[in-house]
């Protein structure tokens, strides 16, 4: 044994790899050739097929340093310093740097006409601090981005987390992280993984994989021992089971080299990616980065340069390490890997914009355009009037000390344009998006997708799967029936024939996957774990009430002796197994839906435990008098048959037709799945808040119709639908079997149960749903799925949930958001967390547009007035610094509250800045404006100091109290825009954000200390204790002016006074229909970008820069998988403009005349 842990492994790197590059024949012959077989293969990686890796440190640690680790380095994260340099290539900014290094050279030039003193001295410290006070401005932005990006990158980990995989270690299959995975460990992959390493099939039944995302391949590949025994990396199984051996792990996988050449940066400078392996020693690394020039370098090549660099690159790999030899001569690999550049350097480009943004940026290039006409209006007239007064009327002569007026009305033109343009907007959508996603992980939201969280907040309907997310997914065996009699309790074991408990036992423990198991409870008093597929578990569990042990059975017969395996898909809705008799011959059991499985059924067994005919009048009793109550009563029921076949006999077991046929019906299980208590409570939430609840799931239409009363899907006396596939079909085709939207628009308004559906019906529906033009709004509809088949109703969804526990990988990497628990009151918090991100971005523009609207104008007026403004360029870059990243940091952080689930949703036309939050505006607008003026043309007689108008020189304690008082009227302002919905009481909750009042509480010690401090860098004048009283009063004012706004009926304001709206189109750009319209997407998105003039405005750069941080922790996970969904069989789900299913091959059951005969019924 010491030998097989520290003898020399016997297979290279190197050999691993060439013979992984190889597919079906060739494989077979290479490993045949070189090996013997793959048990030889086994061998000499010192490990075994059946026991797997002793699992010892010292072992994992030589395998790691051999063969490599199973982690493929993400792009290395921004510094700093980059993210400084991005914030600062702001234009506005570049334009006030240029105009503060004017100023200052300036004011070290000697004056002419102008009196010196202290304050003239001191003329360089306007500049000076204004470049300080830009400084702040990128220090805070890099700050915000970084911190971003590294919440971000911990998300993504967080995710990778979840990513696990099943491998036998010391005997025992357990589940282990995919970074745990090494070359030699035993895999067991089942129908829904993603594979995370390449390996060679050991044992394999009825194993499908989805090879797209490497070779292009959109059919699905069957995978056996003896006739394509390869498994790669990055690929998905959509059918069957099987165990295979890891023969290479991260960078060496076959997805790994294909991300070596986009992390290796510059191929001439790095050259292919090398491996050396000398007496079981590695000894140059792999992947790694270049330095000569960095992976951010890619993002500005064209896609002609990416073409051609991923063209040399792969010849290069191919000449010097012999990969992809198979694919680089394949044009479609070339294809993938420039994809595969494209998603990488232009994450997001071709996604859909959410509601919010949509709405931000149309708004934000509005804004834009006034910010830009009011900071040129200001720039022309300050010079204009500059010139009259000294050259027209004072008469005075040319000096080269007006320049440095000039350059003061073009630095107060750019602050203005700082201050109009919302460049806080992204920053408060990323700060509410982070922050609400960091809380969401709390409440069992794994949020993949940052739009999704928002998106929800708008979500009109909710398609729900019953299994695991209504119901608890704790399953239990209640009833049975067989031999002629119904049992609601455990049966005695005595009672039963030996020969029928021996088949019930034998079915149950052979015919199911040997990955479910029960396992003693993790305490004592708590009740057994299900691990596996849980109505698996039920079943194991009702041989365990019976006093028996289904692991002995399954240890007499262990997977390699099965003779063939018909695993449970959508379509087949049941599942089989073959095993040899003692006697000769073999023996199908079998067991799936129950009006599927006994439609099979020719014979039936008897009370002595004899077969007997099985006539169709008593295939109608079992029906009527024991499934159909079953089902009445919430119960799943499910069939057990079998069947045998003669020594003599020779069934091709490929023709699944007429194998799974003639069967015995054995018995019929009834299954309990209670609802979760919380659910029905979480459904009546939703529909008071205007959200819509449908059930969709497989299972019979009256147990579906009893789970869906009980939840309150389905009120009893109310009209709606309750159909199953084979009449939902029916009613939305039509007579050339096409699907019609104004079918479909007669249906899903009253439909709440759709039963014994396949993938294909909930993508229908999906699909019906939001293309709809029914309803003004555009329905938004979130979809839960848990199975491969559901990626592509995931993907057409506005937000798609995967189950945690019970999901598949596929319908994970499909999906937005990931339900850690699987319970459907977790989607009604992500509604709540939506609604409150929307609110946050509303409350934060109901602050900023009041300061902005104040600003600009008191700025015009005076300009026009006194030829000066009372708010300086450096106290309106600190006031913008108040409202853009404070005020963002405040507002946007706000916690949710159950009211928000009172309320209707939006909508997509519903205008972002409602009739209440502009009364808000211009009414805090109205009283801030005339204060203001009232301080400016009569604040000296008010508090008899000196009049500051017209005095150029040094700060004056008249425009300190002016800029004093803006910034508390700002303050407590800040408070009032807590509410956007016409609330009176605006500190409810105050105390529940310790971030605002913190917020709120820097910056009075930071105004103080301005005020009080400042002198020349602030121009500021200290202010005696009735001043700073006065200010604050005038502070305090908003919040009793908001009593009074609030006293104003809202409905009898115009609603033009509403803005922000977006033109819905009807049709929402997902990544699903990306694939097919990629170019189309990307030209329009840059036409966009091109009719967009405003775009060297701060606001939409700092969105641009936004969006890539917020897409930074996406990077490695719309790669792969995207490829992989888009040209699965469900690839022609991606069409947007018809339903043509004429040349598709259908799941059976959403085929008018494939499916189940049970009741077409509606409520």
């Amino acid at each position: 044994m010491d030998d097989e842990i520290d003898g020399p492994f016997k297979a290279t790197v190197e050999e691993l790899r060439e013979l992984m590059e190889l597919r079906r024949g060739e494989a077979i012959t290479e490993i045949k050739n070189r090996y013997g077989d793959v048990q030889e293969l086994c061998s000499r990686l010192k490990t075994s097929p059946t026991q797997g890796l002793r699992g010892l440190a010292a072992d994992m640690t030589r395998r790691v340093t051999t063969y490599g680790k199973n982690i493929i380095p993400p792009k290395p994260p921004k510094t700093f310093l980059r993210l400084m340099w991005e914030a600062i290539q702001d234009v506005t900014l570049i334009m006030l740097i240029i105009a503060a290094l004017i100023s200052l050279g300036l004011s070290f030039i000697p004056k002419q006409h102008k009196e010196g003193g202290a304050e003239s001295e001191a003329e360089w410290f306007e500049g000076v601090a204004i470049l300080v006070a830009i400084l702040i401005v990128v220090l805070v932005t890099a700050f915000n981005d970084y911190s971003k990006e590294r919440q971000f990158r911990g998300l993504k980990d967080k995710l990778d987390q979840e990513h696990k995989m099943s491998v036998i270690r010391a005997g025992e299959i357990v589940q282990i992280i995919v970074a745990d995975i090494v070359v030699g460990d035993i895999a067991i992959c089942k129908y829904g993984d993603l594979l995370p390493a390449d390996g060679v099939i050991i044992h394999s039944n009825d194993l499908k994989i989805d090879e797209s995302s490497l070779t292009g391949e959109s059919d699905s590949i069957k995978k056996g021992v003896d006739t394509d025994p390869m498994l790669l990396s990055g690929t998905h199984v959509m059918e069957g089971s099987g165990k295979f051996v890891v023969t290479a792990v991260g960078l060496h996988s076959q997805t790994g080299q294909i991300f070596s050449l986009l992390l290796g940066g510059d191929k001439k400078k790095s050259g292919p990616a090398k491996v050396k392996v000398e007496d079981g020693n590695e000894e140059a690394a792999v992947g790694t980065y270049s330095k000569g020039k960095q992976p951010d370098d890619m993002e500005s090549q064209t896609k002609a340069e990416n073409s051609e660099n991923n063209e040399n690159a792969v010849r290069e790999n191919s000449d010097n390490n012999k990969l992809h030899e198979t694919e680089a001569r394949n044009g479609k690999q070339e294809e993938e890997l420039e994809k595969l550049l494209q998603d990488r350097d232009e994450p997001g480009e071709s996604e859909g914009k959410s509601v919010l943004q949509a709405k931000l940026t149309k708004l934000a290039i509005q804004i834009g355009y006034v910010g830009c006409t009011v900071a040129v209006l200001t720039t022309i007239i300050l010079i204009v009037r500059l010139c009259i007064v000294e050259f027209g009327i004072e008469k005075n002569e040319w000096s080269t000390d007006y320049i440095s007026d000039f350059v003061d009305s073009f630095i107060l033109g750019v602050t203005v344009l700082v201050v109009a343009v919302p460049e806080g907007l992204p920053l408060a959508v990323t700060i509410s998006l982070a922050y609400s996603v960091k809380k969401m992980m709390y409440d069992n939201n794994l949020v993949r997708h940052l739009d999704a969280c928002e998106t929800m907040g708008n979500a009109t309907a909710i398609c729900s799967d019953k299994t695991g997310t209504l119901t608890t997914n704790r399953m239990t065996v209640v009833q049975s029936y067989f031999c002629n009699k119904l049992h609601k309790e455990v049966p005695d074991r005595e009672s039963i024939p030996e020969s029928v408990y021996n088949s019930i036992l034998q079915s149950i423990s052979i015919n199911s996957g040997y990955t479910s198991k029960i396992m003693p409870p993790e305490s004592e008093g708590h009740l057994p774990r299900q691990v596996g597929n849980k109505t698996e578990c039920a079943l194991l569990g009702f041989i365990l009430a019976m006093e028996d042990d289904y692991q002995m059975v399954r240890d007499q017969w262990p997977p390699e002796r099965f003779i063939h395996m018909y695993t449970f898909n959508s379509s087949r809705k049941s599942m089989s197994t073959v095993i040899p008799l003692e006697t000769g011959g073999y023996r199908l059991y079998t067991k799936g839906a129950s009006e599927v499985i006994m439609r099979k059924c020719v014979q039936i067994i008897d009370e002595q435990g004899l077969p007997q005919p099985f006539s169709p009048d008593m295939k109608n009793k079992i029906q009527s008098e024991v499934i159909e109550p079953m089902a009445s009563e919430g119960l799943r029921t499910l069939c057990l048959a079998y069947r045998d076949f003669g020594p003599k006999e020779s069934p091709d077991w490929e023709d699944e037709a007429n194998i799974v046929q003639a069967l015995t019906f054995l018995a019929i299980t009834g299954i309990e799945d209670p609802v979760r208590g919380e659910v029905p409570d979480a459904i009546l939430q939703c529909q008071q808040a205007g959200i819509t609840v449908r059930m969709v799931t497989g299972d019979n239409i009256n147990t579906a119709r009893s789970i869906a009363t009980k939840c309150g899907i389905l009120v009893p006396g109310d009209e709606f639908l309750v159909l199953d596939g084979k009449e939902f079909n029916r009613k939305i085709r039509d007579r050339s079997g096409k699907i019609q939207q104004h079918l479909l628009d007669k249906v899903w308004p009253k439909l709440r149960v759709l039963a014994r559906s396949s993938p294909t019906d909930k993508h229908t529906l999906v699909k019906g749903i939001i293309d709809s033009k029914l309803n003004p709004n555009r329905e938004v509809v979130a979809v839960t799925g848990d199975g491969t088949n559901d990626a592509p109703a995931l993907k057409k969804a506005d937000v798609g949930f995967a189950m945690g526990i019970a999901g598949t990988d596929v319908a994970k990497e499909a999906s937005d958001i990931i339900l850690t628990d699987d319970n459907f009151t977790s989607i009604v918090k992500a509604v709540m967390w939506g609604r409150n991100v929307y609110d946050s971005i509303a409350k934060f523009l109901q602050f900023q547009l009041t300061v902005n609207l104040t600003a600009i104008t008191v700025t015009v007026i005076s300009a026009m007035t006194i030829g000066d403004s009372p708010l300086k360029a450096i106290q309106m870059l600190w006031v913008n610094l108040i409202m853009d990243s404070l005020a963002s940091l405040a507002l946007a952080t706000e916690p949710p509250t159950p009211a928000l689930l009172t309320r209707k949703p939006y909508g997509r036309t519903k205008p972002l800045i409602s009739r209440t939050m502009m009364k808000n505006i211009l009414g805090h607008f109205i009283y801030q404006f005339i204060v203001i003026m009232v301080l400016l043309f009569a604040g000296e007689k008010l508090f008899d100091i000196d009049n500051g108008r017209g005095s150029h020189g040094g700060p004056t304690q008249h425009f300190t109290i002016i800029f004093n008082t803006f910034v508390f009227m700002q303050i407590f302002n800040e408070v009032n825009s807590r509410k956007v919905h016409g609330e009176r009481n605006v500190f409810d909750g105050i105390l529940n954000n310790y971030i605002f009042v913190g917020v709120v509480v820097a910056t009075v010690i930071a105004q103080i200390l301005l005020v009080c401090f400042g002198d020349i860098i602030f121009s500021c004048k200290a202010l005696d204790i009735v001043q700073w009283l006065w200010c604050i009063a005038f502070g305090l004012g908003t919040l009793l002016w908001q009593q009074l706004i609030c006293s104003i009926p809202t409905k009898s304001l115009p609603r033009l006074l509403a803005i922000g709206r977006e033109a819905d189109t009807g049709i929402r750009i997902t990544t699903a229909d990306v694939s097919d319209q990629a170019d189309v997407s990307r030209s329009e998105s840059r036409a966009e970008l091109r009719r967009g003039q405003i775009l060297w405005m701060r606001g939409i750069t700092r969105l641009q820069q936004q969006i890539r941080v917020v897409h930074a922790f996406q990077d490695g996970l719309r790669t792969i998988e995207r490829k992989s969904l888009n040209n699965s069989i469900h690839e022609f789900m991606s069409n947007q403009s018809k339903y043509d299913i004429g040349s598709i091959k259908h799941d059976a059951d959403s085929a008018p005349n494939s499916t189940v005969n049970s009741a077409e019924t509606a409520l």
